[in-house]
C-alpha cells in the first residue's frame, strides 16, 4: 500500500512533531523505516540512504556537530529518503540548527522533529509506521485481507491455481512459481511485462535470493519481488510482479507467506519441472524417459546441438555467461547443478541454419566459460542434432571424466574428440589385453633399447609433444621448462628408437593412442 510522509505525520507517533524542512515533498512515499546511529557519518549515510526509506535519529555522536550533522542532511537528501525524524533530547540535539535546516531545504529532504519526551520511542515509531504501510487505515482492503478471501474460497474454486489467479487479478500482481533451476511450474500472469528468462538473469545478479526475506528488483521499469517458500519440505523459488507499484517489501513478505499457508490448505502439489526431469534423465543415458517427456516440458520439435559438462567454475559466473551467448545467439539451455558440477545441455528450433549457429555459439561459449580460470575444466560435444545423438553425449562424457586429465593435464577444454579418443582408450585398457598389448608394444623399444632412465625421459617429452602441445616443440618446452634445443634432441632421439617419422599421417594415430594408453596404466 502506498504510504506517504503526510500520511506518516497523522499517526499518534507523530503528535506534536514539527515538518521543518521541504514541507512540498511531503508526499514522498515510505517503503520502509531505519535508524541512523553510527558515529561514522559518511558510513550511516551510506547504510541508511535507501531511497523511499524513512531514516530517524537522534545524531548523539554528533549533536554539538553542526558541520556533520548539515553532511548527514546533504548525504541523506542525494540518496532520495523519504524523510529524516530528529529526535530532539535536552542531553543531545536541544532544537535544529537554521544551517541544518537549510542544508535539508537544498537537499530537498522532508526534514521533521519529535521531542524526546519519553513518550514515543524508536520502537513505538517504527511500528506504526510499519503497520500504516501493511494495513493502512482500512484493514478490511488491504491486499492481505483481499488475498486471503480468495484464496480460502473453496466453494467458488476448484483448485488453488484459480484462487491464486482471482486474487491476483483483483489484487494487481502476478505470481511465478519456479524451481530452484529457475524452471517455471506455476504462473499467474495479468500482464505481460517481461520474459521470465530476463527477470532471472537480473535477479541472479542482483543477489536477489534470501532465505528469510523478499527482495524488491527493478526490471525494465517492473517491480519484482523474489524469495523462497518451502512446499512439502522442497524449497521453491516465488516472485511477485507488483504491477503498479503499491506494495512494500513488507506486504510482498506477508502475501508469500499467506499463500504458502494457502498451499498447504489447498493440499497443492506443484506439477512436476518435467524440463529439470528431462536433463537429468539424459545426464544418466535415459533415453526413453526423455521421450516421454519431450511433449510436457515443451521441447518436442527441438534440436540438441551440444551437451556440456562444467567443473569446478562458479555457478553464478557459468550462468552470467550462458546467458550472455543465450541473449545474443538466440539459443535456450537446460542445466542442472550438483555440488561444484553443472550439466547442460543446448537446444534450438529444428532446422539447420539454426543448428549451424548453435554449434558455433556454444563453442564460443565454452572458450569464453575457459577464460583466465585455471581450475575450472569443460566437457563438451557439440555438432549434434538428434536427442539420441544429444544423451550419447552425456555416456561419453560420464565414461571419461574421471580419466581426460589423466590423459590431457594441460587441457581445459575438451572437445568430442580428445573425449572419444580417451573413451576408445578406456575400452581398450579395461577390455582386450591383446589390443592392449599391441598399443604398448610400439613404445617397448624405450624401455629395451635405452636405459630406464633415459627412456622415460625421452617419453615423457614425446607424450607432452604428442598429448598436450600439439607437436609444437616450443610448447613443449614451456610445459616441460627446459629449452627448445634439448626438445628437438630428445624428439630426433625418439624418432631413431621409433624406427619411423613420429608426426607421420599414418604413424600418428597409433602413437597418440598407444602414449594415452601409457598414461591411463601410470
Amino acid at each position: 500500500m502506498k504510504i506517504t510522509v503526510n500520511d506518516c505525520l497523522k499517526l499518534d507517533a507523530f503528535a506534536g512533531s514539527r515538518l521543518l524542512a521541504c514541507p512540498q515533498n511531503a508526499d514522498r512515499r515510505v517503503r520502509t523505516v531505519s535508524v541512523l546511529d553510527e558515529s561514522d557519518i559518511p558510513m550511516g549515510v551510506e547504510r541508511n540512504g535507501v531511497a523511499d526509506q524513512m531514516v530517524i535519529t537522534h545524531f548523539w555522536s554528533c549533536n554539538n556537530d553542526i558541520a556533520s550533522q548539515v553532511q548527514a542532511v546533504t548525504g541523506l537528501g542525494s540518496k532520495h529518503v523519504s524523510a529524516l525524524v530528529i529526535y530532539l533530547n535536552e542531553s543531545g540535539v536541544r532544537s535544529v540548527d537554521p544551517a541544518v535546516i537549510e542544508a535539508a531545504e537544498k537537499a530537498g529532504l522532508p526534514l521533521i522533529t519529535i521531542k524526546d519526551d519519553g513518550r514515543v520511542t524508536y520502537s513505538m515509531l517504527i511500528d506504526q509506521v510499519l503497520d500504516q504501510i501493511l494495513y493502512g487505515n482500512n484493514y478490511s482492503d488491504n491486499i492481505l485481507n483481499n488475498t486471503i478471501y480468495h484464496l480460502l474460497n473453496f466453494e467458488k474454486h476448484s483448485s488453488f491455481p484459480a484462487a491464486l489467479s482471482e486474487a491476483a487479478i483483483h489484487n494487481g500482481y502476478q505470481i511465478v512459481l519456479m524451481t530452484e533451476e529457475f524452471n517455471p511450474i506455476l504462473t499467474v500472469e495479468t500482464r505481460h511485462l517481461v520474459k521470465i528468462e530476463d527477470a532471472v538473469q537480473t535477479a541472479r545478479k542482483e543477489d536477489a535470493f534470501h532465505i528469510n526475506m523478499f527482495t524488491r528488483v527493478e526490471i525494465e521499469g517492473v517491480v519484482t519481488y523474489w524469495g523462497y517458500i518451502e512446499i512439502k519440505d522442497k524449497k521453491y523459488i516465488l516472485v511477485i510482479v507488483d504491477n503498479d507499484d503499491n506494495y512494500s517489501a513488507a506486504e510482498m513478505t506477508k502475501l508469500a507467506e499467506t499463500i504458502q499457508l494457502a498451499i498447504g490448505m489447498w493440499k497443492y502439489t506443484p506439477e512436476r519441472d518435467s524440463r529439470s526431469e528431462f536433463i537429468k534423465s539424459a545426464v544418466r543415458g535415459d533415453l526413453s524417459f526423455c521421450h516421454t517427456l519431450l511433449d510436457e516440458s515443451g521441447l518436442r520439435g527441438m534440436q540438441f546441438p551440444a551437451v556440456f559438462l562444467v567443473r569446478d567454475i562458479d555457478s553464478d559466473e557459468l550462468m552470467d555467461v550462458v546467458d550472455q551467448y543465450k541473449k545474443k545467439y538466440g539459443f535456450s539451455v537446460l542445466t542442472v547443478t550438483d555440488d561444484n558440477e553443472t550439466f547442460g545441455i543446448v537446444y534450438t528450433q529444428e532446422g539447420q541454419d539454426l543448428g549451424i549457429i548453435a554449434k558455433n555459439a556454444s563453442l564460443e561459449m565454452f572458450e569464453a566459460l575457459k577464460g583466465g580460470r585455471k581450475d575450472g575444466r569443460i566437457f563438451h560435444i557439440t555438432g549434434n542434432e538428434s536427442l539420441e545423438a544429444a544423451v550419447e553425449g552425456f555416456r561419453l562424457i560420464n565414461r571419461t571424466r574421471k580419466y581426460m586429465e589423466t590423459v590431457f593435464p594441460y587441457k581445459r577444454v575438451f572437445s568430442k574428440y580428445e573425449i572419444s579418443m580417451v573413451c576408445d582408450c578406456v575400452f581398450l585398457q579395461s577390455g582386450s589385453a591383446m589390443l592392449k598389448k599391441m598399443y604398448l608394444d610400439l613404445l617397448e623399444p624405450f624401455e629395451r633399447e635405452v636405459s630406464v632412465n633415459k627412456g622415460r625421459l625421452l617419453l615423457d617429452t614425446l607424450s607432452t609433444f604428442v598429448l598436450d602441445a600439439g607437436m609444437n616443440s616450443n610448447k613443449t618446452a614451456e610445459f616441460m621448462g627446459i629449452h627448445n634445443n634439448t626438445v628437438q634432441y630428445r624428439l630426433k632421439k625418439a624418432n631413431e628408437i621409433l624406427g619411423a617419422e613420429m608426426t607421420a599421417n599414418r604413424i600418428i594415430p597409433g602413437l597418440t593412442m598407444a602414449l594415452a594408453i601409457k598414461r591411463l596404466e601410470e
